[in-house]
């Protein structure tokens, strides 16, 4: 791995931060901090920055207000680990060989972070990994062991397990961010802090100090929660519906609540018997100290007795998603608040003007739209992902871009405003130029998408490629038994309810995406 530092590339980037009358004894300007903020499965309509509809999250809306927020921020893979792969190498999945999250990561390969590290960063991962293996080029590095657990979780520390910590996961990883941050506060070297949240991944568990009142929130259904799938088989095959898929692990109903009258049959959650999500509760219930078993007890209680009111009435669907709404939100608002403690010791440090703040999720989620949760297709609210970007040094606060940008751009972004060249091994672009807020001639007008996981795994979702532009979206499904194209006009139809593949009237754009889906697949190099 070849790797250029180029000490002056900010004075050519920044030239407001080097005084006119600079000279050649004066020192170069300091390399900016980073500190890159990533949270699990969190659905840009989830942050009021992008709508408002659902929650407000006043912490996170600050990194867009002073910075820039991107409108069309996509992945390349929607599925976890894959995506972080995506992110860390600025590689697509079938380069990086992280497809799905069965297969391994190769910890040996090049990543942002390694290149930083050898360039003089002091570098820190602090939360979820979900990469198994310790990377390369980390000298600070407290993670979670797999999804890890939204109570009393048990970290890895530098290559050591730990035991236990007591408390709510969300809050433990900012305490250990902030310790991290005191540390490159008191010393010289630029850092970057990759500040990984887990919430809000499922199960969805809030801090206690959420819980009250939180039964009582009702949120607005979306118009495609009773999607039938008309037109769209693999859709209707993927095994991600609020109405049937939701397990107790989901809704929060334990054991006393399933099966109050013997010979009714009681409740059905679990469709997959390799995934006992009833037991999983259970094992999530037995991590909780006493004081905070005493705090969900009420809660439990109730969400029980309003289960067997509802079930099997016209009513569960509707108190289904309420119930998952109101956990996954709340658990979203436990990460808006912990980002905000970072962020304010930034300002109280002076630390912020030099300072590059990220945010994004490794992808988007589906919050009940066409009756779903989870994330994998190629459809809006899944390849769609949060990313705002606040640096004062260089961005105008409040300005937004509707340029197409991927995940894999964010390496290439980080090392070229560090002053550093990674030559060949990035297939991103540079965020830089959208800076502005304008959109250069020579932005891409496509952008490619590929899943990989086998449909007999979780979820059954049909293996599937496609091409998205400005208005519109091909997917070709490859699945077997599942093989053919779908084609979307998503400005006419942005819910993605029609499947136009057949219709003469867009027979020259299903040609001419067809044609650009070949053309990006050569030039990523891409393999079967």
């Amino acid at each position: 791995m070849r790797m250029i530092i180029l000490p002056l590339v900010l004075a050519v980037l920044l030239p407001a931060c080097t005084a006119s009358t600079a000279t050649d004894t004066e020192p170069a300007p300091r390399r900016p901090n980073i500190i890159f903020i990533m949270s699990d499965d969190h659905a840009q309509r989830a942050i009021s920055a992008y709508t408002d509809e659902l929650i407000e999250t006043p912490h996170l809306d600050r990194i867009a207000e002073d910075g820039l927020l991107f409108r069309n921020s996509f992945v390349t893979n929607s599925i976890c680990a894959p995506s972080r792969a995506a992110i860390l190498t600025g590689k697509y999945s079938h380069l990086n060989g992280k497809i799905d999250n069965l297969s391994p990561f190769n910890p040996d390969q090049w990543t942002f972070p390694e290149a930083l590290h050898e360039a003089g960063y002091r570098t820190s991962l602090i939360g979820k990994h979900h990469l198994q293996a310790v990377p390369r080029g980390i000298d600070e590095f407290r993670g979670l062991i797999g999804q890890g657990s939204y109570y009393n979780p048990v970290f890895v520390h530098n290559g050591d397990t730990l035991t236990a910590d007591t408390g709510y996961t969300s809050t433990l990883i900012t305490d250990y961010a902030l310790e991290e941050l005191e540390r490159n506060a008191a010393g010289d070297q630029p850092f970057l802090m990759l500040y990984w949240h887990k919430a809000p991944h499922r199960n969805w568990m809030p801090d206690t100090s959420d819980l009250a009142g939180l039964l009582d929130k009702k949120y607005p259904e979306p118009a495609t929660l009773r999607d039938d799938y008309a037109g769209r088989p693999a859709a209707a095959h993927a095994d991600m519906r609020i109405a049937d898929m939701f397990t107790s692990n989901d809704l929060k109903v334990t054991g006393e609540f399933q099966n109050p009258d013997p010979g009714t049959g009681g409740a059905t959650f679990i469709k997959n018997p390799n995934f006992d999500q009833v037991k999983n509760f259970d094992r999530q219930l037995g991590r909780l100290t006493a004081g905070q078993r005493a705090a969900w007890e009420p809660f439990l209680q109730r969400v029980g007795q309003e289960w067997q009111r509802v079930k099997g009435t016209d009513e569960e669907l509707g108190w289904r998603y309420q119930r998952y709404m109101q956990d996954y939100l709340a658990s979203v608002k436990s990460v808006d608040d912990n980002v905000g403690r970072v962020l304010d010791y930034l300002d109280e440090s002076g630390l912020a003007e030099n300072t590059i703040v990220i945010y994004t999720s490794d992808q988007g989620f589906y919050l009940g739209e066409h009756g779903w949760y989870d994330k994998r297709f190629m459809y809006e609210e899944s390849h769609r992902t949060p990313l705002m970007i606040r640096y004062p040094a260089m961005i105008e606060g409040g300005r937004e871009t509707d340029a197409l940008t991927l995940n894999i751009d964010l390496a290439p972004t980080l090392l070229e405003l560090a002053g550093v060249t990674a030559t060949g091994e990035t297939q991103g672009r540079s965020l830089t130029p959208l800076f502005t807020g304008a959109t250069p001639d020579d932005w891409r007008d496509e952008i490619y998408y590929r899943y990989y996981q086998q449909m007999d795994s979780y979820h059954r979702v049909a293996r599937h490629e496609g091409v998205r532009g400005d208005r519109y979206k091909l997917i070709h499904f490859t699945e077997p038994g599942f093989e053919g194209y779908e084609l979307y006009d998503l400005e006419e139809d942005p819910q993605e309810m029609e499947n136009r593949i057949d219709d003469p009237a867009l027979a020259a754009e299903r040609e001419r995406l067809q044609g650009a889906l070949r053309e990006l697949r050569e030039e990523l190099r891409v393999t079967d």
